[in-house]
Formats: structure tokens, C-alpha cells, sequence
């Protein structure tokens, strides 16, 4: 039975995601740092539909590298992990503060090699491993008023394109998915017109759903795609792409 990690499991698209990979057949263990209430529910309701896998509660504090090595002793099988931990911060560069730029290195960037220095060995026992960042369509497009948020994504980008070939041997393969706009709590500051207006900028007319992230992901999770690896898959309706 495989098992993988969800990164940012209490999120629309980590949930989305734990849903398609329990469909799947995956165990999971379902990251989370704040939302415990909302995560134990969901981990007790999985537990319920599919009682023949395992589904495990892990808490890691992304900004906190000291945290790191309790977290991975909570692991033990590991065969794929997907990155969907994420935030972004709405300001213009001159406004945007030295700690701020800190935090989205940290938990886009630092904190995922991090771990995946550590748990490379796991994920390449079964020469099957898969990686999945989830990433954006701003990673590669740009947009203003996220420069930095922009910046990491882009950095995901590169360092997928670079690991992937790194670790081609070991029968992992890395790859992104690229969402475009996500009808996420991440959107929800938006308001009435800027959603008339951005969903008339986006050929397909509308929002995605988070469970068309998650089956882009599913897919990559796939045995059918062992031979796709160092992609970024853009899943945008056509926005930015």
C-alpha cells in the first residue's frame, strides 16, 4: 500500500487533494499547523470510508526549521509528497517587509528541500516515488502586486525542472502543477467586481474548482505517469498560459 504526504492538508486544494489520493488508494498523512479541528474531521471521515488504508494527523510549523526533525520521526513509509502549503501577500515591493519575503522563501521553498533531503531515501525505496508542488500560473506569467510570491513559485518552477533530472535514476519523478485562479478561501478577499473581471479575463469564462487541482495531481500520483517528470502542468482555463 502506498503512502504519501500531504502538505497543507487543511487547505481547499490539500483537502481536494487527499481526496483524489484516498480515491486512489493512497494511505496519507495529512499535514496541517493550525486548523486541528477541521483536519481531525476530515482524517476521522476518511478513516470511515476507507477503513482498509491508514490516515495518519501530522503538525509542522513550516516556518520553524527546528521543528523539522520531530516531524519527519512521525514518518515512516513514504512514497510520494505533495507540496500544497502556501500563502501570498497582496502589497506592492516597497511596501513588502523583510520578514515577509522571509515566510514565503521559507514555506514555499526552504522547508520542501528541506524535507525532501531527508525523505529522498524513502521515496526512492520502491524506485516509484512522486513529487508534486503546487504551484502557479504566476511562477512563470508574473503578477504585479506578488513580485515576491511571484518570485518563490518561480523558484519551484526551476528547482523541479533541475531535481527531476537529479533523481530520474531513482524512479522519482518531480513535476508542478500550475493553477491559475482557485475559488479558494486564498481568493476570498476579492470582491464582487474583481471576480466579474478576472473570470472575463479567463477563456473558460470561470473559477477553477479545487478538485480540478487535485486531479491534475492524482494524475501526476499516477503508475500511467511514470514517464512524465520535470513539467509544469498548468491547470488555469486557459488564463496566463
Amino acid at each position: 500500500m502506498p503512502y504519501a504526504l500531504v502538505m497543507g492538508a487543511s487547505g481547499d486544494i490539500g483537502q481536494a487533494v487527499c481526496e483524489k489520493l484516498a480515491e486512489q488508494g493512497w494511505s496519507l498523512y495529512c499535514h496541517y499547523n493550525q486548523q486541528k479541528e477541521k483536519v481531525l474531521n476530515f482524517v476521522s471521515d476518511l478513516q470511515k470510508r476507507y477503513p482498509q488504508q491508514d490516515f495518519f494527523m501530522v503538525s509542522l510549523d513550516m516556518l520553524k526549521e527546528a521543528e523539522i526533525p520531530s516531524f519527519l520521526a512521525q514518518l515512516f513509509q513514504v512514497d510520494g509528497i505533495v507540496f500544497a502549503s502556501g500563502f501570498t501577500f497582496y502589497e506592492l515591493l516597497p511596501e513588502t517587509k523583510a520578514d515577509q519575503m522571509e515566510a514565503l522563501w521559507q514555506v514555499h521553498l526552504k522547508t520542501p528541500l528541506l524535507l525532501l533531503q531527508e525523505l529522498q531515501g524513502k521515496l526512492a525505496k520502491n524506485s516509484n516515488g512522486r513529487v508534486v508542488f503546487i504551484g502557479s500560473v504566476y511562477g512563470h506569467r508574473g503578477s504585479s502586486m506578488e513580485t515576491v510570491y511571484s518570485a518563490v513559485k518561480g523558484a519551484q518552477e526551476a528547482f523541479v525542472k533541475a531535481y527531476a533530472k537529479e533523481v530520474a535514476t531513482l524512479g522519482i519523478t518531480v513535476n508542478v502543477v500550475a493553477p491559475g485562479a482557485v475559488q479558494t478561501r486564498m481568493n476570498d478577499n476579492w470582491d464582487l467586481q474583481e471576480l466579474v473581471d478576472l473570470k472575463s479575463a479567463i477563456p473558460l469564462g470561470r473559477l477553477a474548482k479545487p478538485s480540478e487541482i487535485a486531479a491534475a495531481c492524482s494524475y501526476l500520483f499516477s503508475q500511467e505517469a511514470s514517464y512524465t517528470t520535470g513539467i509544469i502542468l498548468p491547470v488555469a482555463g486557459g488564463w496566463m498560459t
